[in-house]
This record gives structure tokens, sequence and C-alpha cells, in this order.
């Protein structure tokens, strides 16, 4: 705020504004003043009311939805307040980022929990309520000034003005994400678990069904052929050998069974011959290209890999492809997958295809997961992953 014949006190960054004609800043900032009281009325009426109504009728079936459209309500006020505040007042304040994705794909009940526990929502509820009263100031102090009160109007709108800016800092600026980030990553603990439980599950039925119950007809096998080893060689020695292809198909399922828990080659070889182990079993041809200089976490390095052959499995039963590729590299602190394939396209995140669950178990890991997939053009889908460096006593084990 400058007068055109003002000059600069020195170390002072408000001059006093003497002369009739204000600088631009003094009039946008007029501007925002007397604009605080309709916008205020708006944001009462539009957010309030339905908080309140929401509030009040939240024993009864439309309440708790009522209310968590009255925050998403909140939320577009707040995101107009920062657009006014941006353009008016030369604020640098940043959007806060929109509620998780992966939360609306889930059904209304998670959506519904999700915005009432949303942070920004309630914060930018606040700020409506704070508002209309101050708007009512605002307004009237600043047409009071520009009618009556000229000469000092300069101080009066830069000191209220300096309000705004902090309830808008305080209120509608990202400094509330840390609230929501707890929120999100209590949800994610949520899916981690869910996710390990079911591969505990998933790991004793195949051991029950399958290494378990063929050791146990093994067992039985090798007892008769005991029994029978000198009334009946022969027969003892055919049920030896049936023995000891069991015993082959036995080792062949634990060593799958591990495979699908944690792989030795990931382990002792890394994430590009890893791969290429997997690419070699896909039913189409994978070409695998791997720009990794050092390799990540064991746990982010098996994040990558079970998401790389999840993705395989899905090329090879649903796309109809003639052929794909895998790319991992590091691009600054993520690590970045991209498999692509030529195939029928058309997938989707709530396809079945269980594009879902791997988006859930990078999401829990500060991961995203993205999936392009025009129909009757390919399907490429990017996952990223934070890059965390390895501990040294996984380098001291791969090695």
């Amino acid at each position: 705020m400058t007068a055109s014949s003002g000059a600069r006190t020195p170390g002072s960054d408000l001059p006093p504004p003497h002369a009739f004609a204000f600088g631009r800043h003094t009039w946008k900032e007029v501007t925002h003043l007397l604009l605080d009281l309709p916008a205020a009325l708006v944001g009462f009426l539009v957010t309030v009311i339905v908080i309140v109504l929401g509030s009040g009728l939240a024993v009864t079936v439309i309440g708790l939805p009522l209310l968590a459209v009255g925050l998403g309500a909140a939320r577009l006020i707040g995101r107009s307040e920062r657009s006014r505040a941006r353009a008016l007042l030369g604020m640098q304040v940043e959007e806060p980022s929109p509620l998780r994705a992966a939360q609306a794909r889930e059904g209304f009940f998670s959506w519904l929990w999700t915005s009432l526990r949303d942070p920004v929502g309630w914060r930018a509820a606040l700020y409506s309520v704070i508002r209309l009263p101050w708007g009512v100031l605002t307004f009237t102090v600043t047409l009071v000034s520009l009618i009556v009160l000229w000469p000092v109007l300069g101080y009066v709108t830069r000191g209220l003005s300096n309000v705004d800016r902090a309830m808008v800092r305080g209120l509608l600026s990202p400094s509330g994400e840390l609230e929501r980030r707890i929120a999100e990553l209590e949800t994610d603990r949520g899916v981690v678990v869910d996710t390990a439980a079911a591969d505990l599950r998933r790991i004793e039925r195949d051991l029950h069904d399958g290494a378990q119950a063929r050791l146990v007809a093994l067992a039985m096998g090798l007892g008769l052929a005991k029994e029978k080893l000198l009334d009946d060689p022969e027969t003892a020695a055919q049920m030896v050998g049936e023995a000891h292809g069991e015993v082959k198909l036995a080792l062949q399922e634990l060593r799958d069974l591990a495979r699908g828990i944690h792989p030795a080659v990931l382990t002792d070889r890394g994430l590009d011959a890893a791969l290429s182990a997997i690419a070699s079993r896909c039913t189409v041809p994978v070409t695998v290209t791997a720009d990794l200089g050092e390799r990540p976490a064991e746990a982010i390095e098996g994040i990558a890999y079970f998401t790389v052959s999840e993705l395989l499995q899905n090329v090879s039963k649903h796309s109809g492809a003639r052929t794909a590729a895998v790319e991992v590299w590091r691009s600054g602190n993520r690590l970045l997958i991209q498999v692509r394939d030529d195939g029928r396209g058309g997938a989707r995140l709530d396809g079945g295809t269980g594009m879902s669950g791997l988006a859930d178990r990078l999401g829990a890991v500060d991961g995203l997961f993205t999936v392009d997939s025009p129909p009757g053009a390919g399907t490429t889908v990017t996952a990223e992953l934070p890059w965390r460096e390895r501990s040294s006593q996984g380098a001291r084990t791969s090695r």
C-alpha cells in the first residue's frame, strides 16, 4: 500500500498514505473487506445451518449424511475464500489435499465416516461461524473509513486485512493437514492389518489343503509300504516310488508358498532379477527394464515385487494381450513402476481384478496407483512408492 506522492519511511513496510489516491493493493484490500459481509452471510447460511440441522438430526437416518454434506459445503466455501484471499490479499496459500479417492470407492458408509472425520471441513465450518460477526465489523468499519476517515483508510484496511490473513492461514491453510493425515494413517493401519490377516489365512489354507495333505498321504503310504516290504517287495517298491512323487509335489508346493511369502531371488539378487523371474512365468511375452542404481528398503522392494506380480497375473488372465512391458526406475525420492500391455483395455479400479486392493496397499505407505485403460487400447498401470533407504543389515544380507 503506497500513496501516489508519499515517500517510503526507511525500515517501514506500511508507509502512511496521506494523499487521496492509494495504491492498487489498498483498493484490493478495501474490496476484500467490503466483500467480507456477503461472503460471510453465504458461508453461514450454506454451511452452518446445514451442519446444525445435521447435528440436530443425528439420531435419524438423514442426520449424519446431512452433516457430512454440510462439511463438504464448508470445504467448498473454504476453497472460495482461499481463492479470494489469493486474488485480493496477495496470499500464497496452498489447497489442502482432497478426501482420499480410495475412501469414496469403498461405498457410502466409508464416505460418510471419512467426511465426518475430515478436519479440513470442520476448520472451514468454524471459519464460517467466525466470519459472520467479523464480516459485519469489517464491512461497517471499512465503509465508515471510506466516507469519514479517509486519511487513515490505508492503516485501517491494512490492519483489518492482516486479521483476515491470519484467519485464512490458521483455519483454511493446509496447516491443519496433520489431523487429517493422522486419520488417514489410522485408516491405512486398518487396511494393513486386514491385508496381513488375509495373507495369513491364505498361507494357512494353502498349507492345510496342499503340502500338509500331501505329507499326511505320504506318511500313510510309507507306512503301508513298510508293512508290505517283506511280504510283497514289488508292491512296496511301487508304493515307495509313488511316495517319492508325492515328496516332489509337496516340495514344489512349499517352494511356491515360500515364493508367495517372500521370494529368495528378491532377497539375494534384488528387484531386477525378481521381476525377470515373474516375467518368465507370465503367459504373455514381457520385457523388463529396471533402472535402479541401488536397492530400496526391504519393505518397499517387497511391495513393488508383489504389485508387479499381481499386475502380470491380470495381464495373463484378463487382458488378451500379445505383449507386455514392465519398467522400474527411481525419480528423486520415489520409486516408480509402470506395467503396460497391448490388450483389450477397459480395466477399472473397481473391476474385480484386485486393482482396488493394490491401490489400498500402496496408499498405506504413501504410494500412488493409477490406471489408464481405454477400451481397445491396452492398459497402463503406474504405481509410485516412497524411496526409503535400505538398512545396513539388509545391505549385508543381500551381499
